[in-house]
């Protein structure tokens, strides 16, 4: 499958990522809980994977780290035209792969997500879509979904996620909100 996708990259001082998906602002919440804030404040960068639904989301997370994002199925036209549907984020020796995952409908296809970074081969791959938070490893690649921060589905509490990343060395994080 012959999609482009966008390569950005960042330096090996770049340890704590933090990923959200899913914040579907102003239709299904007013902002980004303060809970997030407090409990990513230390991260050097951030990933949205989609769904953002009003380009001021991205202006809230910058406060906190610069921001790398994708559209996601339901982010309005001008969304799209400037985030594109996939990104290749290079943080050091790392790669990973960022899209929003609708292309499975409502569920995983790992050989699919994978297979759009081609000739690549993301340690990551971070995708929303479901708003539900997962984190598997397959074939030696980290499967990321930070869930939701506003509406979370099959879990009590809305989330967000940290990756942690050390030279080659990467570990997902899910977090729970209060």
């Amino acid at each position: 499958m012959a999609i482009q996708y966008k390569t950005v990259s960042y330096g090996s001082e770049v340890k704590e990522i933090g990923v959200v998906s899913d914040t579907h602002i102003p239709a299904r919440g007013k902002s980004i809980p303060g809970e997030f804030y407090e409990r990513l404040k230390n991260v050097q960068l951030i990933l949205h994977a989609g769904d953002l639904v009003e380009e001021k989301v991205l202006d809230e997370l910058k406060a906190l780290a610069p921001v790398e994002a994708v559209a996601g199925n339901m982010d309005p036209p001008p969304l799209h035209s400037r985030l594109g549907r996939l990104k290749l984020v290079r943080v050091g020796e790392i790669g990973i792969g960022m899209l929003h995952g609708d292309m499975g409908g409502r569920r995983i296809n790992y050989d699919l997500f994978r297979e759009l970074f081609q000739p690549e081969t993301p340690q990551v791959v971070v995708f929303g879509h479901l708003h539900e938070p997962v984190r598997e490893e397959r074939n030696g690649t980290l499967y990321f979904n930070p869930g939701s921060l506003i509406d979370p589905r099959r879990t009590a509490s809305p989330s967000c996620g940290l990756l942690h990343v050390n030279g080659r060395q990467v570990s997902g994080e899910i977090i729970y909100l209060k």
